[in-house]
């Protein structure tokens, strides 16, 4: 099993009242950023994705967002370029490249070649729709936006593995002369890692082009529910998923004592943590989701990871204004992160009582990649680069240990779709309902 270390890498200085009087991150005004404290805390996340490496990390993963103070990674592949060579062993996961807002696909081909080159063969592509807000930012028109992705896609493989030059015109790109020089070191290219919430379209694309699919820390019911869907198409297409197939990401604090605990990740919440990540006009913007993944978050009591719930879109409709009880809100985030850590949607807690959660959800999930999300908020690096200690010392080898025991295995130790189904036989169960209902 693949376990990896992830950090949206938050700007740590912004009052939390502002935050909460703008009922998101995204939109806040930029004259709250400081240049020499983001200075600070740019350099200070380089080094702290090469100290997970150093505790045994197997993978570093690195995202984007843009225009939101939640996330300073702007532009992934800079960072990404920064760590392929700065470390040395630990894969290169990007959780990844908003192909449809990028607007440039052979540029992208080439900057990931680069990077695949400098690390010498350790980078893990992720592409990604972008969030709804990151059309906004980038005026890029939502309506096209799985048109966009589909097609970028399709040109980057290409020009990774047709040789040149050759003329490509297609609906939404266009270039005359098609050669990039520098090919990635990964024949016949870098691996494939997907990162989505609840949409089934995305899901269903993972399976026709066996990808492994990320869920970004969805209930364990719909997961479950996404695994068959997943399963269901690739025993269409004549393979048995398995666990090489699928990853998951969960919110985790780690520290000596349960108190110390709770008490970090009280970060996962600042602000509205990740509900907050952008308002909902700005989450789904008209044409962006389709209709079936509309009815799925509707039904969500609780955010799907980017901040939209049937509830917000009711207080968007019916226009919620008012003076604000700061204590009030803080009263019901901290209620919303114990109910978190309850529905095992944030795991809390000391090494001792976080492993029989994880491995609750190793049980039920069965994923071959295991991805941990960092503390979020104003915490401290001496309280973040702990969680990390213990978590790498105490809870990888158990987590590894019962990885074996159940047989989880990562795309890196059994090809994603290799596993051929013949026709008419009935697939292998991908998750274990009896964990889920116990």
């Amino acid at each position: 099993m693949q376990i990896g270390y992830f950090t949206e890498r938050p700007y740590r200085w912004l009052p939390e009242e502002e935050i909460l009087k703008h009922r998101a991150f995204f939109g806040i005004s930029n004259r709250f950023f400081d240049r020499e404290k983001a200075a600070d805390d740019y350099n200070y996340y380089i080094d702290e994705y090469c100290f997970a490496e150093e505790l045994g990390f197997d993978a570093l993963a690195l995202n984007e967002h843009h225009g939101n103070p939640i996330c300073m990674g702007a532009v992934v592949n800079v960072e990404a370029a920064v760590l392929a060579h700065r470390t040395k062993r630990a894969r290169l996961v990007l959780i990844g490249n908003p192909l449809p807002v990028i607007k440039h696909p052979l540029r992208l081909a080439e900057e990931l070649a680069e990077i695949d080159l400098i690390s010498r063969g350790r980078l893990v592509t992720g592409w990604v729709r972008g969030a709804g807000s990151e059309q906004f930012f980038n005026n890029a028109n939502p309506a096209y936006n799985r048109e966009l992705f589909n097609e970028a896609h399709d040109f980057i493989v290409q020009a990774w593995t047709r040789p040149g030059p050759w003329r490509y015109e297609g609906k939404h790109f266009h270039y005359r002369h098609v050669n990039p020089w520098a090919r990635p070191y990964q024949k016949p290219h870098p691996p494939m890692w997907i990162p989505g919430t609840l949409s089934p379209e995305t899901v269903q694309w993972c399976a026709e082009h066996r990808y492994p699919y990320i869920a970004l820390g969805t209930p364990l019911a719909p997961t479950c529910d996404l695994w068959d869907f997943y399963a269901d198409e690739a025993a269409r297409l004549g393979y048995q998923a398995g666990p090489e197939n699928f990853g998951y990401m969960i919110a985790t604090a780690v520290a000596e004592t349960e108190e110390k605990a709770q008490e970090v990740a009280k970060g996962f919440v600042y602000g509205g943590g990740q509900n907050a990540f952008s308002g909902p006009e700005f989450t789904s913007p008209p044409g962006y989701n389709s209709k079936a993944a509309i009815r799925i978050m509707a039904k969500q009591q609780a955010s799907a990871w980017l901040g939209l719930t049937g509830e917000k879109v009711k207080q968007q409709m019916h226009g919620e204004s008012g003076e604000i009880d700061f204590d009030e809100i803080r009263r019901k985030l901290h209620a919303a992160l114990v109910r978190a850590e309850q529905n095992l949607q944030v795991i809390v807690g000391t090494p001792q009582s976080v492993v029989p959660k994880l491995k609750k959800i190793l049980t039920i999930l069965r994923t071959g990649i295991f991805i941990i999300l960092s503390i979020q908020g104003p915490i401290g690096n001496e309280e973040r680069r702990t969680s990390m200690r213990l978590f790498a010392h105490e809870v990888i080898p158990e987590l590894k240990a019962h990885a074996r025991q159940i047989g989880l295995f990562d795309p890196f130790e059994r090809s994603p779709g290799s596993v051929p189904l013949a026709v008419g036989v009935k697939r292998a169960p991908v998750v274990d309902r009896t964990a889920l209902s116990a």
